[in-house]
């Protein structure tokens, strides 16, 4: 199970994946009604207690649990925020500071990428990601802050109104995470990443004017919204590899995983909701 976000690979999703995976082959697994027929943490509980029974884990104390996910997550989470916090209040809004915050984004991709291709979690990765995403995060939101008060509350309030949503939507099943649902909203997200990488150049080279895409305008509006819905498709998955990895026995170390993921993913709908918000709020 790795980080949703389109950036990196899924494990959970691969055939080498240790759980519940979307890509062991269909004909086994979709067609027949059990996608997890390869599990090997736990024996098909379909085979043992037929089609429609709950699926229930090894009764075994170093599974992953629901409770491992929930403390793994809160830790995660709250180091990204004790890193903005101390960020915002100790930086000030200089070219230095963006410079800062721009060393700390990349220091930690370079080690979400690490623990992405770690076959086993790191906590001490994953929290060094955090750490490092937080200070970037904390300056990123008080220049924002500094131009559009109070956007950064607002983004915060909407990347809560989007999880919870998302959230609601996917336990009332009115969201299926299949296969094809995967492979497809995988597929728009790498072309939205290509459209954006395209836009960048296009902005450094000075062909595009005003951040092309991106633009403080009803177009970059549009596209934030794009972006956003696609932060919640990767909230889906994220939820969906929770729930099987509980269901199949993951390993109690992969909630570190489980954590990443959601955190990479809650930082991406945040981000995207804060240009969104200085959009609609700009009087310029």
């Amino acid at each position: 199970m790795r980080s949703s976000n389109p950036v990196f690979s899924r494990r959970g999703f691969s055939r080498d994946n240790g759980y519940a995976g979307f890509n062991t082959a269909p004909q086994a697994g979709y067609a027949q009604g059990n996608p997890y027929a390869q599990n090997p943490y736990a024996q098909n509980p379909y085979a043992q207690q037929g089609a429609g029974a709950p699926p229930q884990a090894p009764a075994t104390t170093d599974r992953m649990t629901m409770d491992d996910v929930v403390v793994r997550s809160a830790i995660t989470l709250g180091t990204v925020a004790v890193g903005a916090v101390l960020a915002w209040a100790l930086l000030p809004v200089t070219a230095t500071s963006y410079g800062l915050a721009v060393g700390s984004a990349i220091v930690a991709f370079v080690l979400a990428m690490v623990q992405n291709f770690k076959r086993t979690p790191s906590p001490a990765l994953i929290l060094g990601y955090a750490a490092f995403e937080g200070v970037f995060l904390g300056v990123i939101s008080e220049m924002y802050n500094s131009r559009w008060s109070g956007a950064p509350f607002q983004a915060v309030l909407g990347t809560m109104a989007v999880s919870a949503a998302t959230l609601l939507v996917y336990k009332a099943g009115w969201i299926r995470v299949t296969a094809r649902y995967a492979r497809i909203g995988m597929a728009i997200a790498m072309a939205f990443l290509v459209v954006m990488a395209v836009n960048l150049l296009l902005v450094v080279f000075g062909v595009a004017e005003d951040g092309g895409l991106r633009s403080f305008g009803p177009l970059g509006a549009l596209v934030g919204i794009i972006a956003i819905v696609l932060g919640a498709f990767f909230l889906t998955l994220d939820f969906k590899q929770i729930e099987d990895g509980i269901a199949y026995g993951a390993p109690r170390n992969e909630s570190w995983l489980a954590a990443f993921g959601l955190t990479v993913t809650l930082v991406w709908i945040y981000l995207e909701m804060l240009r969104l918000v200085a959009i609609f709020t700009n009087n310029d």
